[in-house]
């Protein structure tokens, strides 16, 4: 029992998001070992990037490509050419010095052009001349006669899929091996296609110039060694080496991770597990190349030539030879095996050692081990830059062993999988967290608004009291005539209260749909503001919709009512209501004691839309606003200016204004007939003209059809008349004192 308790409270210190990291880890550890495509393809794109940035220095060119291009497909016809003319070439570059040369090209059927098969194309033919020609040695005969009179090594081609059976009379190259059996771990052509016979067997070698590429199409590595019909074949570039050493064997190392190396007298390759090279890749150089033209003219410089290892092979455009390399997106063929000797010969060849994914695996163990030990005990500043030394480590050594020492270490596995841990064990943490802020939602949603809740759900340290400076927009709604109303539901206070519900839900989705926060509800009225407890760039313009979205709400309400009334035969008595809007600085917060208190929000900006929802009723209007309200909301709504005014317990006195709707009310040419019109009367008011103002406020009458400004008018009718009689005082602004709330 004792042992159980013991296991069980490790176990909670543990923690199931760390056990969880734990299984991560060896999940993440047994793709490696299985190298889906993902993982191997963030790796190949990182030594990409390596090649990139330090691409391979030539420090001497033992290699040169005499290259069948456009000029001499132009001089002397389209390929395949005649192999006596090939022949030709091979002479030639004989006479001039070169070491070994090597045919990127493979030669599978006898010449077109061979006498004997020439001779029955030809129509016409006396029989002499029939006789002569057939006693012609062939073309294919001069070729080899010219291969055997230098050190050639022949191309020949993997294929998926067998041609013909293979001539086992064929020289084939001989190998050592010290280690492992190696033939399982190369890679693995089912056919090959071979030169015809007179010229293979006159040539000092035979070499693949198959290269496999990638997945994404990009070459990095070559073979060295390939299986194909029964028998090992070299990669072309290797049998040159061979060919060029005067070596009859090759010899392979491996182990049971796979192949290390392959090697001849004087050089070894290291190689990944499969006998590739990784290719160290120089930048396209054009000095490299020699066109076959300048060969067969003579022209081509002897130096280009002597004491080289040529390479013959196309870069014209038809004959589609061109691969694809970190470097470069467009490189012949035949300069990536230049490339492969280039490398083997100036001994900067890439590797990657069969211990590397030992050495990434327990990397990626201890690093993980670390994150799943520390992260939950770290804060999170702490954690990053941690997390960002070990990448810069990470990323630094795999650097260093490229640059200094030609290793191909890959980082990308051991960053990944500590960044995944890392994840898993933040993702746990929010899970956490967002259970407890349902427990919070759960505990407070039944006293608290909701915007009020989901603020403390995300912050719970705000569950404290104090506020903060904002400026706010704050709406002040009340029924007009509610006492009234009441009063007709005297016997009945239960559909007193299914009518205030009625009434009060849709007008506050009015204002939740336009982003506002319900501060409270005061019987029949509603006080909410906007841009807290979350910001709100256009809280003014948000409050203005709901406020004339309450109304229409209201009027929709008023005909359900209306019409309920006629079919219920009982009193209809219509719902108005008053709205005040202001815009200033307030405080936000949560106001109270310690044992109980509200978000709610204080301030002069409060009072003043308080007092601006009284005055509806004064100037005929169910929408006043004060100034900064109208100054934000002036280019979209229909805006009004009404007076200029000083409130019970506020120095400074207000400009306020009427919302009479929304932009297309302030397009009509009737609103800004009678917009123009009040404006005209307040500058004569202000002016003391109390002429020019009684008879804008007579032009207005006229123009005001619907009667909608007549309580306004009728206000400065009575007030001008009482100026006229008793003129205010000479130090008078304009300003009217209102002296109810």
């Amino acid at each position: 029992m004792k042992l159980a308790w013991q296991v069980r409270r490790l176990a909670r210190r543990f923690g199931k998001a760390r056990a969880f990291c734990v299984v991560l880890l060896f999940t993440l550890a047994a793709l490696r070992i299985a190298d889906i495509p993902a993982l191997e393809e963030l790796r190949l794109r990182s030594f990409d990037t390596y090649q990139m940035i330090e691409p391979r220095r030539k420090t001497a060119k033992p290699v040169t490509i005499v290259d069948i291009d456009e000029k001499s497909i132009r001089k002397y016809g389209q390929f395949p050419w005649p192999r006596t003319l090939l022949a030709d070439v091979v002479s030639k570059l004989g006479q001039m010095g070169a070491i070994v040369i090597a045919f990127d090209v493979v030669f599978p059927e006898p010449d077109r052009l061979n006498p004997d098969l020439l001779v029955n194309s030809l129509a016409g033919l006396d029989d002499e001349t029939r006789t002569r020609l057939i006693a012609l040695p062939s073309n294919d005969q001069v070729f080899a006669n010219a291969i055997r009179q230098s050190r050639v090594v022949l191309g020949e081609s993997g294929l998926p899929y067998v041609v013909r059976e293979l001539d086992r009379t064929l020289p084939v190259t001989g190998l050592a091996t010290i280690g492992s059996e190696p033939q399982p771990f190369m890679l693995n052509f089912p056919g090959l296609l071979r030169n015809i016979e007179t010229i293979e067997k006159a040539a000092a070698g035979r070499g693949i110039f198959s290269i496999r590429n990638e997945r994404d199409g990009i070459v990095r590595r070559v073979p060295m060694l390939i299986r194909t019909q029964g028998i090992v074949m070299p990669s072309l570039s290797f049998e040159m080496l061979r060919v060029a050493s005067g070596t009859d064997t090759i010899l392979v190392k491996s182990d049971r991770a796979g192949i290390k190396s392959i090697g001849i007298r004087g050089l070894e390759i290291p190689t990944d597990r499969n006998g590739q090279l990784w290719v160290h890749f120089a930048r396209h150089d054009p000095s490299t190349y020699v066109s076959a033209a300048d060969i067969l003219d003579a022209t081509a410089p002897p130096q280009a030539i002597a004491q080289k290892l040529v390479l013959i092979g196309t870069s014209a455009v038809g004959l589609l030879d061109v691969k694809t390399t970190p470097l470069d997106a467009s490189m012949p063929g035949v300069e990536i095996h230049a490339q492969v000797l280039e490398s083997a010969l100036t001994k900067a060849v890439l590797s990657q050692p069969n211990y590397a994914i030992g050495a990434e695996l327990l990397t990626a163990a201890t690093l993980g081990i670390v994150v799943i030990w520390l992260a939950p005990i770290l804060g999170p500043i702490t954690l990053v830059i941690m997390g960002s030394i070990f990448a810069a480590l990470l990323i630094g050594t795999s650097w260093y062993f490229f640059a200094a020492q030609r290793l191909l270490i890959d980082f990308t596995y051991p960053l990944l999988s500590t960044t995944l841990i890392y994840l898993a064990l933040i993702f746990s943490n929010f899970i956490r967290e967002q259970v407890q802020r349902r427990r919070i939602r759960s505990a407070f949603s039944q006293y608290l608004s909701p915007a009020l809740v989901a603020q403390l759900a995300q912050s719970p340290d705000k569950l404290r009291l104090g506020g903060e400076e904002r400026e706010m927009t704050i709406m002040f709604s009340d029924v007009r005539g509610f006492t009234t109303i009441s009063e007709s539901y005297k016997h009945d206070p239960h559909g007193l209260t299914t009518l205030m519900n009625r009434f009060l839900t849709p007008l506050t989705n009015a204002i939740i749909d336009r982003r506002g926060t319900i501060d409270k509800y005061m019987g029949d009225a509603i006080m909410a503001f906007w841009n807290a407890p979350l910001d709100d760039a256009e809280h003014q313009i948000n409050a203005c919709h709901a406020a004339l979205d309450m109304l229409e709400k209201v009027d929709a309400l008023n005909k359900q009512r209306e019409d309920e009334a006629a079919h219920g035969g009982h009193a209809y008595i219509p719902l108005n209501v008053g709205i005040g809007l202001n815009t200033g600085i307030c405080v936000v917060g949560n106001m109270g004691s310690d044992l109980r208190f509200d978000y709610s929000v204080l301030g002069d900006s409060v009072n003043l839309a308080s007092r601006l929802e009284g005055q509806s009723k004064e100037y005929g209007f169910p929408i006043i606003v004060g100034s900064k309200t109208a100054l934000a909301a002036r280019d979209k709504f229909a805006i009004l200016e009404l007076d200029f005014i000083m409130v019970k317990g506020k120095a400074e006195p207000e400009v306020v204004y009427a919302l009479a709707g929304r932009e297309d009310t302030a397009r009509t040419e009737r609103f800004r007939q009678l917009q123009n019109l009040t404006k005209e009367m307040l500058t004569c008011y202000r002016n003391r003209d109390w002429d020019g103002a009684l008879l804008a406020i007579a032009r207005g009458r006229k123009s005001d059809v619907s009667h909608q400004l007549e309580t306004l008018y009728g206000l400065y009718d009575k007030r001008i008349r009482t100026c006229r009689d008793n003129p205010p005082p000479a130090n008078w602004n304009g300003a009217f004192a209102v002296l109810t709330k």
